[in-house]
């Protein structure tokens, strides 16, 4: 079989692999991995079986390319928060107004226990979610490193990696429990984070 991502899709074809996706990622967010099948994604678009298999050589396909988008949507604004803000003081801000947005958010939150679900029982499905993770940690990596140039390399991935963890980790809590101290949890982040310590200056000694 010819390789899927070097065939040539008109503007229609794409329309109908997004609409395909979408409706997908719809029947994740109301019933779980169970209920994305052939037959109900077709459904759901309005559209074939057939075309399931032509733009993603079947259902194992497609629900790889749900994961992707569904990590878009339930993982991508968190990290988002930070790749967006000018500096870990107004990342921090921001995100305690987004934690608590995305947390009360139903449907994010059930695509997000999905994906580890089902990347708990599906190879392709838990490659799919650690590549994800994998692009975040790098992203993050990138805007920490902007922000400490001072930093060594170990402390920056150290530091990223343990923000990712922490944010979708504090996501899920206060999505499970809105008692979550999120508020308490950023102002220690921020302490750990010594945002108002400026670098040290090259050449100089520590007093």
């Amino acid at each position: 079989m010819s390789n899927l991502a070097d065939r040539p899709i008109s503007p229609r074809g794409q329309r109908t692999k997004e609409a395909l996706v979408l409706a997908g990622t719809n029947l994740l967010a109301d019933g779980g991995w169970e209920a994305v099948t052939t037959r109900a994604v077709a459904a759901l678009a309005s559209s074939n079986a057939g075309l399931i298999h032509y733009h993603f050589g079947g259902l194992a396909g497609l629900r790889v390319a749900i994961a992707q988008y569904a990590g878009e949507i339930a993982i991508g604004p968190i990290i988002g928060v930070f790749l967006e803000s000018d500096d870990f003081t107004s990342a921090l801000a921001s995100l305690r107004s987004a934690i608590a947005a995305l947390a009360s958010d139903d449907r994010r939150v059930k695509l997000a226990t999905e994906l580890v679900a089902g990347a708990g029982h599906d190879p392709a499905l838990g490659e799919s979610f650690r590549a994800q993770l994998v692009d975040a940690r790098a992203a993050l990596t990138a805007w920490v490193a902007r922000q400490r140039p001072h930093w060594p390399t170990e402390r920056v991935v150290g530091v990223a990696a343990l923000l990712a963890a922490l944010l979708d980790g504090l996501l899920l809590q206060r999505a499970v429990d809105e008692s979550t101290p999120v508020n308490e949890v950023l102002m220690a982040l921020g302490m750990w984070l010594e945002l108002d310590a400026p670098p040290q200056a090259s050449g100089t000694e520590p007093s």
